[in-house]
């Protein structure tokens, strides 16, 4: 059974983990670069919420959505 958590530790350590320790290595060598990075993920973030949140939109628009208090059994 240890071996089973030393293979999960070593997994998350060694190979899921592995870009995070490459960001802070760049981050070391140049600033900018490690928060270029940043920026992008926080740019691919708001495009998806953007995105997400039109999508409601449209999917309230169409009417298809019950709306009266019966129309979910919690209520």
């Amino acid at each position: 059974m240890k071996n089973f958590f030393e293979t999960i530790a070593s997994l998350f350590e060694e190979l899921l983990f592995s870009p995070f320790q490459l960001l802070t290595q760049v981050e070391l060598f140049s600033w900018w670069v490690a928060n270029c990075v940043s920026f992008i993920f926080l740019i691919v973030g708001l495009i998806a919420s953007a995105y997400w949140i039109i999508q409601l939109q449209n999917f309230d628009k169409s009417g298809e959505e019950k709306k009266d208090s019966s129309a979910h059994s919690f209520l």
